[in-house]
């Protein structure tokens, strides 16, 4: 495959200097915003318009407050190529179809800027767990995470999106230098894996309006995952044609396909942008059934943020208070972990805010917000879960913001705050 390039292969391939990168989380802060917060200079990569590399000095970056906060995700650099191949745009309705750990599909929903919706699915139940945990953290509102296979969700969605993203399970060769992936390579491995995929694409297709856009990508330099996958699901499926992206990072493949190796500047990727030209029947969304919100949730609702801006259309799910201000089709028995925004929890006598609806927000939807500089001792006893000492008498449950950007919450009285940051997430 790479001729007289092999020997530059193998010089990357044995050096300790991975490539590193991040990309910045634009529904809560901005590049130049971010460059002006961290201790170290980010340069761009060519992947994604967002993304820049992290300096190899650079250690324990997901520590950083900035990094609590959602202000950015800490990502392989060659991992956005994908997304960037989607052109995803404001509005559309997007499927990550194998989304953890949800560098991608946050990738997609800072594209969405809050509108149109983005569906997650995970099949592992663990990592759909960390896709969650992701979606919340970088403050994405219009989603839909779930944890079911692809056939069986793929049907139910039949026609359903713009817009899916199949970034599917593979050899990992791209990763080689970075984890234990090579331990476990085989042939057979990447034969099993070749099979799987294709299986995956040929569910993920139904789910595409007529005119619709599928990209598929891995983290893999095998062509028997890449191009033969594609091969074979062109042959099988004579409606899908591949498309010119517009990108020039890589090298092209298969026409208009893209492969990256680390001469290339990341670690190692694979994408490929389809267009159905077929029409088919599309899932239809399905009515909100109408229930009464006792007046006591929208007065929780209002005493912590203002002008309600997951907008008012909430529903009351077991014990959880959910805004979501869209309609899906009809999901039930479908492993659905979360939709939209989690208000709350409601105990007994009284409603106990969530950490997600906090992530959320900005601080200017928040009623009551302590502010603190990312180099404070107080963010740091913050995400490390230490009850704080505040100035001015705030009373009730309080947004902690780091320059701006929502990291969490707490509840003020008598000068304290007693922190609610999720102990999951605080640092050690």
């Amino acid at each position: 495959m790479l001729g007289d390039e092999y020997d530059d292969y193998l010089e990357y391939y044995n050096s300790s200097d991975n490539f590193r990168g991040l990309r910045v989380n634009t529904l809560k802060c901005s590049a130049d915003k971010l460059k002006s917060l961290l201790d170290f200079e980010l340069e761009p990569t060519p992947f994604c318009e967002d993304g820049f590399y992290i300096p190899p000095f650079v250690s324990s970056v997901g520590n950083n407050p900035l990094h609590h906060a959602g202000a950015f995700y800490v990502q392989e650099p060659s991992a956005t190529s994908a997304v960037t191949m989607l052109d995803v745009k404001k509005g559309d309705k997007v499927l990550d179809l194998c989304a953890a750990p949800g560098g991608k599909s946050t990738q997609i929903a800072a594209k969405l800027r809050g509108e149109g919706l983005l569906w997650s699915n995970e099949i592992v139940r663990n990592r759909a767990i960390i896709l969650l945990s992701n979606i919340e953290r970088m403050g994405v509102r219009n989603s839909v995470v779930s944890n079911c296979r692809p056939d069986i969700l793929c049907e139910r969605l039949s026609g359903y999106f713009d817009k899916v993203l199949v970034d599917a399970p593979c050899s990992g060769e791209g990763m080689f230098r970075k984890n234990s992936a090579a331990q476990e390579w085989s042939i057979e491995h990447v034969r099993s894996c070749a099979e799987r995929q294709l299986k995956i694409l040929n569910s993920a297709r139904y789910t595409l309006k007529g005119g619709g856009v599928l990209v598929y990508s891995t983290c893999t330099f095998s062509q028997e995952e890449n191009e033969g996958v594609i091969t074979e699901f062109l042959k099988q499926n004579p409606d899908f044609e591949i498309e010119d992206s517009g990108v020039t990072f890589g090298r092209p493949t298969l026409g208009y396909a893209r492969r990256i190796f680390p001469m290339d500047g990341g670690e190692g990727h694979f994408a490929v942008k389809l267009r159905k030209t077929s029409d088919c029947l599309s899932a239809p969304d399905k009515s909100p059934e109408s229930s009464k919100i006792p007046q006591n949730i929208y007065e929780f609702y209002d005493d912590i943020f203002n002008n309600r801006p997951f907008g008012e259309n909430l529903e009351i799910i077991g014990d959880k208070v959910i805004a979501a201000g869209f309609n899906i089709p009809d999901t039930r028995g479908l492993p659905i972990l979360n939709k939209g925004v989690k208000l709350g929890e409601i105990r007994k006598n009284r409603i106990e805010p969530c950490h997600q609806a906090f992530m959320a927000a900005k601080p200017e939807q928040l009623n009551r917000v302590i502010d603190f500089d990312v180099n404070s001792d107080e963010i740091k006893k913050f995400i490390h879960g230490e009850q704080l000492n505040i100035s001015g008498d705030i009373k009730g449950y309080t947004a902690v913001a780091v320059n701006g950007i929502t990291a969490g919450f707490g509840k003020a009285s008598n000068f304290v705050l007693k922190n609610k940051y999720p102990k999951g997430l605080r640092t050690l």
